[in-house]
């Protein structure tokens, strides 16, 4: 699959220069954390006119999709907000923009392909803004891991499910093999369907979203779930835990959120008297089961527009969007924390910054065409029949 058409005449890679590398690695979390510190300061206003220029210049011809995790720098210009799912949705809505700009990570990206119109391009920014999640299930080790579910004669049992922060090779996996697609709103949902298909299912590629949502809504124990590493020969699993499990779970997870510890709940709860704990399900169990609230990220928007003047919260998901809120709502008098003491980007997330932004309109409103992630028409077709599936969850 060519995810990044970089070598047709008219499309041009992102300049070296404008490619930024996070600073340190946070050795106490999960593999992936990339801790930078503080943001540059914010872009001179240079730029913030440019970005403006080109963008007017475009005209409908644009049409700019900025992901919650994004920079205020970067959000302040996108015609659309929202997850990567609602984003790729809203972009399929606007079928006479002649480009999308997605303001996210690269799977986002993929995404807005697959349910785009043929006529339409998406661009993203910064090639090099990858997701560490979506990087720890390649085609070849899932092709791997259903050789191993077939040898231990239960592939026939298995149903795919594969969240929504997956590559399209993963999506069109997932579709090929009767599977769908699910976001971390329409989990639950999504796994009721998959154990009315079959006996087990193979989760894609995040263990704590997949954990948490068999324990925490279908009620299932820890021990129906095991851990398939694609490092180790089998998964690091027998042909018995395989047989004995109703949950295989890939061995990955998000960077930023798997960095969130029990240790960080207690300690919130000792600094604010009354705090209410609100996190993502991509946490770790023992966070999730300890947190006050588990949701989605538009879950963690509503519950703080809907949440009392006065009230405490501590938030765990990615801190742009945290800041973002806290800045929201304190004319509102609710105090919104980060979870964890350690400021802790998203540093792939972070690599759309205004710069990288204000190169891609100018090129486009130049009519030269950069950074165009394009999916192949094999892997879209798979890709979609596994999302088609999730929109057709009851």
């Amino acid at each position: 699959m060519t995810t990044a058409q970089t070598q047709e005449l008219d499309v041009q890679p992102t300049p070296l220069a404008l490619l930024l590398l996070g600073r340190e690695a946070d050795p106490r979390s999960e593999r992936g954390v990339e801790c930078p510190g503080d943001l540059p300061s914010p872009s001179d206003p240079d730029l913030v006119a440019r970005a403006r220029a080109a963008k007017e210049k475009l005209g409908d011809k644009v049409f700019v999709l900025g992901h919650h995790y994004q920079r205020d720098e970067v959000i302040q210009f996108a015609d659309v907000t929202g997850d990567s799912f609602k984003l790729a949705r809203d972009a399929a809505a606007r079928p006479e923009a002649e480009y999308i700009v997605f303001c996210g990570v690269h799977f986002m990206a993929e995404s807005a392909d697959i349910l785009t119109s043929d006529d339409q391009k998406v661009v993203l920014p910064d090639l090099a803004a990858g997701c560490s999640m979506a990087d720890m299930a390649t085609a070849e080790q899932v092709a791997e891991c259903w050789d191993v579910l077939t040898e231990a004669g239960i592939a026939e049992q298995v149903v795919p499910v594969s969240y929504m922060n997956s590559s399209a090779d993963i999506k069109a996996f997932t579709g090929k093999h009767g599977g769908t697609i699910c976001t971390s709103s329409n989990a639950e949902r999504a796994l009721n369907w998959a154990f009315e298909q079959g006996e087990k299912v193979l989760f894609l590629p995040d263990q704590h979203l997949g954990r948490n949502t068999a324990v925490r809504d279908l009620g299932m124990s820890l021990e129906d779930c095991v851990v398939y590493n694609p490092h180790r020969p089998n998964g690091g699993l027998t042909v018995e835990e395989l047989r004995a499990a109703k949950m295989i779970l890939w061995r990955g997870h998000c960077s930023v959120h798997g960095r969130f510890s029990l240790d960080s709940v207690n300690d919130v709860r000792e600094r604010i008297p009354g705090v209410n704990v609100l996190v993502h399900p991509e946490c770790k169990h023992e966070v999730v089961a300890a947190a006050d609230y588990v949701g989605s990220t538009e879950y963690i928007i509503k519950a703080l527009e809907a949440a009392p003047a006065g009230s405490k919260w501590a938030i765990g998901t990615e801190l742009n969007l945290v800041r973002r809120l806290a800045n929201r709502f304190a004319a509102e008098d609710k105090e919104i924390v980060f979870l964890d003491k350690t400021v802790c980007f998203c540093s792939t997330m972070n690599r759309i910054d205004l710069p990288h932004l204000v190169w891609t309109l100018e090129s486009l409103a130049e009519g030269t065409l950069v950074n165009r992630i394009e999916v192949d028409r094999e892997t879209e077709a798979f890709a979609k029949l596994a999302l088609e599936r999730m929109l057709a969850l009851p």
